[in-house]
Order: C-alpha cells, then sequence, then structure tokens
C-alpha cells in the first residue's frame, strides 16, 4: 500500500470509475479502493445505461464497453389478475448511438470501467474495506483500512448508498427509510434466438419492460430489460412497504410478480441463474445528502443522486456525470493547491448546472406520485377493466365510451381521487 497519493477513490462503480479515469488521464496520482474482491461482485444492479455522458469521457465506449443489447423498445404495462395493458414504444432511432440506452450487466461492465481507469494510470487495490476517514484540524486527509493509513488531499466517497464515509463526514444524518427501495432482481437464463423472436427483435436489439400493479399495492414497480441470453426481472419496492408488510419476504414480492399470466409468458422455460437484492435512492431531490466538505466529494448513490419518474430512471448517467464533475472540481483544487470547502464547493457549482441536479429539481415532486397506492393497485385494476369492458362483446347494446369511462372512474376510483391525483400529475411531471 502507497503511503500518500494526491486523490483517493472509495467505490469502483460507475460513478468512482469515472472520477478515478478523469483524474489519472490528467496525470493524477489516484487510489481507486474497491472492497470487492473484484468490481462489480458487490453490485447486483442490472439496468440500462444511458451514453450520452459516457461518451463524452470515452468516445464510441460501445465498440469497446461489454454491452449486452441496445435498448430500442420501450413497454410500459399496467398488470392486474389475468390482465395486461399495455403502452408500447419502438423506433429504430433509438438505435443511433450515443443517446440510446444499452442494458448491461453490472458484474462485466464495473470490471471493464475500473480496468479502464487502472489503464489510464490509476492504482486500483481490491478486496480492501475502508473503515473510515482520517482527519486533520477538521479536514479529510485520507482512508483508514485496518491498521492501514493511507493520506491523499481529496478522498471521493463514491461506496453506495449505505455509505459510512458520508455520515461520517456528517453530510448526512443516516438513511430515511422513505428515500430508499429494495430493489429484488432474478436472472432469468434463455437462448439469444428465443428472446428475439419472444420479442420480436433483430440481432443486438433489446427491450426494456416497466411494470405497475405488481407489488400487492405497496409502493414500487417490476422491470424486466433483455440481455443476449438472459432476462433481468425484478421490482424495486419501497423500504416502508417491508415494515407495514411484517409477514412478507423480499422472495415473495418477485414471486407474486412472476404469478401474472403476462409474465408467464415472456420467461417460459427460462432458468433462474441468479437472485440478488439491493437498496437503491429512491427520495429524489429531496433524498440528496450534501456534497462536500474539507478534503471530501460525494458522487453517485453515496449522494443520493438517482430518480424514478416512472417511465424513465437515472441512476448510472448521474453517477458518471458527479464523478466527472468530481474530478474537475479536484484538478482546479490541485492547481490552487487547497483542498477546502472554499474550492470543494466548485463541485456543488458543477453539478447545480448539470442536467443531474436539473432534472432531480423539475422532478423533485415525482416520488410522491410514484409512491401512491392508488397508482400501485386501483389504477391498473381500473384501465385493465376498462379495457375488458371496451373489447368484450355482448348481445347488449354498447354504451357510449364516456359513459363506460364514467362508470368505472365513479366505482372503481371516484372522481374526487381522480382530480387530486391528475393535479399531483401534472405538477410532479
Amino acid at each position: 500500500m502507497v503511503e500518500k497519493v494526491d486523490t483517493i477513490v472509495v467505490g469502483a462503480g460507475p460513478a468512482g470509475s469515472a472520477a478515478a479515469y478523469s483524474l489519472a488521464r490528467a496525470d493524477n496520482q489516484v487510489l481507486l479502493v474497491e472492497r470487492a474482491k473484484t468490481p462489480g461482485e458487490k453490485n447486483v444492479s442490472g439496468g440500462v445505461l444511458f451514453g450520452s455522458v459516457l461518451h463524452q469521457l470515452i468516445p464510441n465506449f460501445w465498440e469497446d464497453a461489454p454491452i449486452e443489447r441496445t435498448i430500442i423498445n420501450r413497454n410500459l404495462v399496467f398488470l392486474s389478475g389475468e390482465s395486461s395493458f399495455s403502452l408500447d414504444f419502438s423506433s429504430k432511432k433509438l438505435e443511433n448511438p450515443p443517446h440510446c440506452g444499452y442494458s448491461i450487466i453490472r458484474y462485466d461492465f464495473d470490471q471493464w470501467f475500473a480496468k479502464r481507469a487502472e489503464e489510464a494510470g490509476a492504482l486500483l487495490a481490491t478486496g480492501i474495506r475502508v473503515d473510515e476517514l482520517a482527519w486533520e484540524n477538521k479536514q479529510v486527509v485520507g482512508i483508514r483500512a485496518g491498521d492501514d493509513e493511507i493520506r491523499a488531499n481529496v478522498v471521493v466517497a463514491a461506496d453506495g448508498i449505505n455509505s459510512q464515509l458520508t455520515e461520517q463526514a456528517g453530510l448526512r444524518k443516516g438513511l430515511r427509510t422513505k428515500h430508499i427501495g429494495l430493489g429484488i432482481k432474478e436472472v432469468i437464463d434463455l437462448p439469444s434466438d428465443i428472446i428475439e423472436n419472444r420479442f420480436h427483435l433483430e440481432g443486438n436489439e433489446g427491450t426494456a419492460h416497466t411494470y405497475l400493479g405488481c407489488t400487492k399495492g405497496y409502493p414500487g414497480g417490476g422491470f424486466l430489460y433483455t440481455n443476449r441470453e438472459s432476462l433481468s426481472l425484478g421490482i424495486v419496492v419501497k423500504l416502508p412497504a417491508f415494515e407495514k408488510a411484517t409477514k412478507t419476504k423480499a422472495p415473495e414480492f418477485i414471486d407474486y410478480l412472476k404469478q401474472f399470466p403476462y409474465i408467464q409468458r415472456i420467461i417460459k422455460d427460462g432458468n433462474t441463474i441468479e437472485y440478488s437484492a439491493h437498496l437503491v435512492p429512491e427520495g429524489g431531490y429531496s433524498g440528496l445528502s450534501k456534497l462536500y466538505t474539507n478534503g471530501l466529494l460525494v458522487v453517485g448513490d453515496a449522494a443520493g443522486l438517482a430518480l424514478n419518474i416512472g417511465y424513465a430512471l437515472e441512476g448510472m448517467n448521474f453517477a458518471i456525470a458527479s464523478g466527472i464533475a468530481a474530478a474537475t472540481t479536484i484538478q482546479r483544487a490541485h492547481q490552487q493547491r487547497n483542498y477546502t470547502k472554499k474550492t470543494m464547493k466548485h463541485y456543488q457549482r458543477l453539478m447545480n448546472q448539470s442536467f443531474v441536479i436539473k432534472d432531480m429539481k423539475t422532478f423533485q415532486n415525482a416520488p410522491a406520485i410514484i409512491s401512491s397506492p392508488r397508482l400501485m393497485k386501483a389504477y391498473p385494476d381500473f384501465i385493465n377493466n376498462f379495457a375488458h369492458q371496451l373489447y368484450q362483446s355482448t348481445a347488449t347494446p354498447r354504451p357510449k365510451l364516456m359513459n363506460l369511462l364514467l362508470k368505472h372512474v365513479i366505482h372503481e376510483i371516484s372522481l374526487p381521487y381522480l382530480i387530486i391525483d391528475g393535479l399531483q400529475a401534472v405538477r410532479g411531471l
């Protein structure tokens, strides 16, 4: 172990590797510390990576990175008993890089990204758990891992949603359960030709599904992403739901999702080869931690930089953008030889000017909409029941469409709730 470097980055996820890569390219001596034996080993996330920010850092990264499929199809599905109602969008334009999404497996992707940081000149140390920050005169001056102390001008906390470093620095007073979701995922093995036939895909094309009505009425939703030869299927449930559902274990939520006929059809003949669970930030703008203090910057999930607005989920893109902004701030501080709050504050300014904080401010009311219990159960049931009445043929006169709609609204939602939810949706989205 080295005794001192310019910068220590704790955590080799997308945020940490982006910071380390950016700094190493600028000839900053940077140590990238990861508690797992291999980057990505502790991260069970899998999902859609939007490519625009990473393309700015590593041009044409998709030519080298372990990409699974290019997402050209998005599908929002309302599940209710034996029925399902879908809003489906497909476009060949989504294949045009770098603004399309890519399904990835984080175990592979994180290893690739950390290796790119190493190739740029970063020192990668794996299998090391950072116990605490090292302080001197109210300034972070490094980290302690066991009996070792490693010093640095700046430490970057990229150690995930459970960031102990952020709490030790007083930038966050513990995790609030209302700002956290539990993601539960299964990877289901399926041959590529079956995936392509079943989802009407060609070659490297992929699809991403979002499901509502599949979390037993608790705040949350389901997801599915197509990989090359597997499906990532899972749910995210707000953590307070487990406090209410005291007798419900995490695996039961994904088992509940898999009971719907719609899901059974698309995972048919598949074998589950991986099961995992992971905490994810769900607080939006109100769930952000403070981003800086003397000698310390906080990036990615450790800062709560994630946004769920139902039809889009931003996490990895935000993480990479924050890592780049942190590296820019550190280079500026290095030139001034000043690592106090005065220079670290530049990171906050960069983030405020970025699309990350702007999006989180714009949609700061979205978490309240996503958490609505009616969105989880009443609306999926209402939509499917209305569609059933709309398309069935009986030996009776058909009602007018508006009369049929009002009938279902009154009996299943109630008009006042519909108005309240509509106004809240307009305000939030």
